[in-house]
């Protein structure tokens, strides 16, 4: 539970009005409890990896678990993340099922079972993404809307990285789905800032502490830094943005993070033009729709709402920091590849392709399997090097190819040279 450590101590810590950001008193509140940190002491980079890098809204849902003992607390968020997980899991089958219940159930089955790190490690992925796959469905479905809005606006203010474009895709939507955006951001924002007065009353230099502690965790050949020879690139829970492979081509910041941005910025882009012309003179938008199933007419203009969100689950990964378990977003890529499926040919059978690829390499078992074959070979001889190349690179390749097979699959329906394929069956 080393992830749900990193957030427990320092919200003990504000409890007792002392500076989450600063490590030496989130050390001391430790010691205090009893904690044994033999192990940290005999393993430097478990020291430096509980340094709090989460915004100070992160709170919101961690002071609650720390008026609790530890032995409670992790149970119960283990027991949150699971419970997150399943239900997300089946309200994304519940949208897909009106297409193709086989392969979407296969899917989604493959994800849930290769992400037993997200309960081992009690990261706060598991939380943020199904409360962010919650409220896509309430605003699929135009259903619970409010509910929709509560569970984006927590999870956009505790871990924007991954909720922030899928935000921003109900946005540039228009409609409703833009009220439902901006009723998430006005509601973001009033939830996170007792949180952002309290750290700054009792930490006012909290924004230069996590800036420091940011550094120290990208430097070279520690966890966060993408490089093929650092910590954070190898085992289990690993990088998977798109700087582990240009890292590859040239170990220099000033080299990567700029390719990163361009490659994925370009993507972002025409991603963001083509969900802005979704929604212009679309009906089926309009709030008065409230309840009610979708017209016929209407589901196609829909279903191209599900390839952009789908492209966006993918490409999200890819710019900014974001490791393993991240990659549960994908679960808004299901739909996306259920109505391809229905439609066959070869694009059914390459969005299968795609999508299994990317859900299939980013899942635990995968990881588990390479880091078993690593141990045996040496990382110098030819061998190593390959399982090193495959390791890094196979999911940033993976996420990067579906986001852009998505993306052209979405400019092609917006295009209107491929029709939308009807349901096989309706959900009542």
């Amino acid at each position: 539970m080393g992830d749900f450590r990193e957030l427990y101590y320092p919200a003990h810590c504000l409890l007792q009005h002392g500076d989450p950001y600063q490590y030496s008193e989130v050390l001391r509140v430790e010691k205090t409890e009893g904690l044994d940190r033999t192990w940290d002491i005999e393993n430097t980079s478990n020291f430096e990896f509980e340094r709090l890098i989460y915004p100070p809204s992160v709170f919101l849902i961690i002071v609650p678990m720390a008026m609790l003992p530890w032995g409670p607390a992790h149970i119960l968020w283990m027991v949150f993340i699971l419970a997150g997980l399943v239900l997300a899991a089946f309200l994304m089958w519940n949208l897909a099922a009106d297409y193709a219940p086989v392969v979407a159930g296969a899917l989604i089955g493959m994800l849930v079972a290769s992400s037993e790190l997200l309960m081992v490690f009690g990261n706060m992925a598991g939380i943020a993404i199904s409360l962010c796959v919650v409220a896509s469905w309430c605003f699929l479905r135009n259903r619970f809307a409010l509910a929709g809005v509560l569970c984006l606006a927590i999870s956009l203010a505790v871990k924007p990285q991954d909720a922030g474009l899928v935000w921003l895709c109900f946005f540039l939507a228009g409609g409703v789905y833009r009220k439902r955006a901006w009723q998430t951001l006005c509601l973001t924002v009033a939830l996170s800032l007792p949180w952002l007065i309290w750290v700054w009353h009792v930490a006012p230099h909290w924004i230069s502490e996590q800036r420091a502690s940011m550094v120290v965790l990208s430097d070279p050949g520690n966890i966060n830094d993408p490089a093929l020879a650092a910590k954070g690139v190898h085992g289990l829970g690993l990088l998977i943005s798109l700087q582990t492979v240009f890292s590859a081509f040239r170990d220099d910041p000033h080299f990567y993070n700029p390719a990163s941005y361009l490659i994925c910025g370009l993507l972002l882009l025409a991603w963001a033009w083509l969900t802005v012309q979704l929604g212009h003179g679309r009906p089926w938008l309009r709030p008065d729709l409230s309840g009610q199933d979708l017209p016929s007419q209407d589901r196609p203009s829909q279903q191209r709402l599900w390839l952009a969100l789908a492209t966006v689950s993918a490409l999200s990964m890819l710019p900014v920091y974001h490791r393993q378990n991240d990659a549960k977003l994908l679960l808004l890529a299901v739909p996306a590849c259920a109505i391809l499926w229905a439609q066959g040919g070869k694009i059914g059978r390459l969005a299968l392709f795609v999508t299994t690829a990317a859900i299939f390499l980013s899942g635990d078992l995968p990881g588990a399997i390479m880091l078993i074959l690593a141990g045996r070979v040496s990382p110098a001889s030819l061998s190593g090097r390959v399982l090193t190349g495959v390791q890094v690179f196979s999911i940033p390749i993976a996420l990067l190819g579906a986001g852009i097979f998505y993306l052209w699959i979405f400019a092609r329906q917006m295009d209107g040279r491929r029709g939308s394929v009807q349901a096989h069956s309706q959900m009542p």
